[in-house]
């Protein structure tokens, strides 16, 4: 899969237009390792001297500030002890809101607490303040316990994709008596999981070692972040202007979600509509475009819970009578294809000119790529980032017609 990722990303680098997969790993597999030293050196130099920009899109909580924040821990030292603790209030909060989002949803979904201690400890909790407390202080902390071994808490956690819940807080109440500790410092993990709305723009610089048998040196990235809230997309247009690629991110889990911004709207219609938007929009005809269909680790697990995409997008029915496709071997092999197939599907559609922001580009070759990923999974990263300057590199001896 990431070697596939990275033929993509290279072919989103470039300024000629895209030549097939196949062409590519063949000139891989040719890749002259005899090359003179002096013509290495010239060719990472072009490729240091170039920053290479990249803009995450998506919507709400897809998983763009992962990866920022996988490019922290893999290229910039990853977090001080300092850093790791400035990041406890920000925990403490997704916890605090976890635990108050599921007490106060018990009454509204009619089920009833396990005991009456756990009812106790719901009147304690719904009468605290939407933000968390400064320090976890025992009473808290027995309150928070009791309520997330009640049965009732659990019945309305499996029930949690018909309101807002954060995806990390069953991992967060789960490593609760660790975090509550008095001498907690956040982990890696911790970190990753962490959750804060975006707002704005913010951007994270770093240099990527290129290896010394293509010439040694460091190649600089730029990476934009950018909210994904309704209100915040108009903000976007800001960092269009030079980015060679866009990394669009849809959370395949969503499919059973509802909007915060809007209850009425499915999650994962809403991210189709605006992939729909980003393709056509004539600021980013000339970048690359890759997809990541982020979190089907989770999309699998609410499969085995019983959850299904055909009671949200009744058109999967139609869709697995297909013939058998190649690696679809269950219902979650399926599903990642069902939502896979709706963006090809965007992608084929006439480009229409519906906005000054939209242009008609149907003539113009273009390709997506498509790639099911868990952003939190940093070995994966470490892997794409490698391999991507690898690839960088050989097209730019390429382009000297070295090959």
């Amino acid at each position: 899969m990431i070697g596939d990722l990275f033929f993509g990303l290279l072919r989103c680098l470039r300024q000629q237009p895209a030549k097939p997969a196949a062409v590519m790993a063949h000139k891989e597999d040719q890749y002259p390792v005899s090359l003179d030293h002096h013509v290495l050196k010239d060719v990472t130099k072009g490729a240091r001297d170039t920053t290479v920009k990249i803009l995450l899109l998506g919507t709400a909580e897809s998983g763009k500030t992962t990866i920022i924040k996988q490019m922290r821990i893999l290229h910039i030292n990853g977090f001080t002890d300092d850093e790791r603790r400035e990041k406890i209030p920000e925990i403490y909060q997704n916890i605090h809101e976890s635990i108050l989002q599921l007490v106060g949803q018990m009454g509204v979904l009619g089920i009833d607490f396990g005991s009456c201690t756990s009812e106790r400890s719901a009147d304690y909790i719904l009468s605290l303040p939407g933000s968390a407390p400064e320090y976890m202080n025992e009473e808290y902390c027995d309150h928070v316990t009791t309520l997330w071994n009640d049965v009732g808490i659990r019945a309305c956690y499996d029930r949690s994709n018909e309101f807002p819940l954060l995806d990390s807080a069953k991992y967060f109440l789960d490593n609760f008596v660790r975090i509550s500790d008095a001498e907690y410092i956040p982990s890696t993990e911790d970190i990753l999981h962490s959750r804060k709305i975006t707002t704005g723009i913010s951007q994270i610089t770093f240099r990527v070692p290129i290896p010394k048998c293509m010439g040694g040196g460091e190649q600089q990235f730029q990476m934009y972040d950018v909210g994904g809230q309704r209100d915040q997309r108009n903000k976007w247009i800001q960092v269009f202007e030079g980015i060679q690629a866009v990394l669009f991110l849809i959370s395949c889990s969503e499919f059973d979600q509802n909007l915060r911004e809007d209850p009425s709207q499915n999650r994962l219609q809403e991210a189709l509509k605006l992939f729909r938007a980003v393709w056509q929009n004539r600021f980013l005809a000339s970048a690359g475009l890759i997809v990541f269909l982020n979190k089907y680790d989770i999309m699998e697990r609410k499969i085995r819970a019983g959850k299904h995409i055909v009671d949200y997008f009744p058109e999967y029915e139609d869709f697995c009578k297909r013939p058998q496709q190649d690696n679809c071997f269950g219902e979650s092999d399926w599903t990642k294809m069902f939502i896979k197939q709706k963006l090809v599907d965007i992608t084929q559609e006439p480009f229409k000119r519906h906005s000054r922001n939209q242009v008609d580009l149907g003539t113009s070759e273009r390709e997506c790529y498509y790639h099911f990923t868990v952003a939190t999974d940093t070995r994966c990263i470490r892997d794409v980032f490698c391999d991507v300057q690898k690839m960088i590199l050989s097209e730019n001896v390429s382009s000297m017609g070295l090959f």
